[in-house]
């Protein structure tokens, strides 16, 4: 059997851009990251996101369910876990941030994740979720099979709420960052989208019409084990 990451994310077929290094600029802004943080994200893949946390100075460490993502980045410690079945291999209160990017959908039982995640975070540590917008991308929703639990803006907000989180912040977010420059173009995107083909490919229509959700929310600090 051929694995997820090698076949979905080909660079023949999805090939490497600048994107993650935009994308990790801006949550590190955004949220007010800091230099020597340290940053787990569950579902890595590829390893690009990492590497561009890494170069802002925040100490880097991964999790995914494929080997192929360990073996892809020697340069970054990267563990192997299905999280669905076996708990996260760190320790309780380990990390000032956790951090996942189209990776919650795929769970059958997301619960699971967020418990684990807020057990390996620090009393007052960040979890930090984008995942699809399941209103924007129901028709394509599908395409990729191992998608499984698909997520409202109100579904993201309960589930931090649900496993105890603070500070609790929710909203939708379109994945191109000239918008995140202009918020004003974020409107004309909308206006534009009824009229883009469901499953354009140039990556400007397709942000344009598809949006994701971003969730944030911290720990306790007198959070109970």
């Amino acid at each position: 059997m051929n694995d997820y990451l090698k076949v979905v994310y080909d660079e023949n077929v999805r090939p490497k851009t600048d994107y993650p290094e935009k994308l990790a600029k801006h949550l590190f802004s955004r949220f007010d990251l800091k230099s020597g943080m340290k940053f787990l994200e569950v579902g890595c893949g590829r390893g690009e996101f990492l590497i561009n946390f890494k170069k802002l100075g925040l100490q880097t460490v991964g999790l995914d369910i494929s080997e192929e993502a360990k073996l892809q980045n020697p340069e970054i410690e990267i563990g192997v876990c299905d999280i669905e079945k076996s708990p996260m291999p760190y320790p309780d209160d380990c990390f000032d941030v956790v951090y996942s990017k189209s990776f919650i959908e795929h769970l059958r039982d997301p619960g699971a994740y967020f418990q684990e995640a807020r057990r390996v975070l620090k009393p007052g540590g960040m979890l930090i979720t984008l995942v699809p917008d399941w209103e924007s991308c129901y028709k394509v929703y599908f395409d990729d099979y191992t998608h499984r639990t698909p997520f409202s803006l109100y579904a993201l907000t309960d589930i931090y709420r649900i496993f105890d989180f603070r500070d609790i912040r929710t909203f939708k977010f379109r994945q191109l960052p000239l918008v995140w420059k202009y918020p004003v173009l974020g409107y004309v995107c909308g206006l534009l989208s009824p009229f883009i083909p469901v499953r354009a490919r140039t990556p400007f229509l397709k942000w344009s019409r598809e949006l994701m959700l971003v969730g944030y929310g911290v720990k306790p600090e007198n959070a109970d084990k």
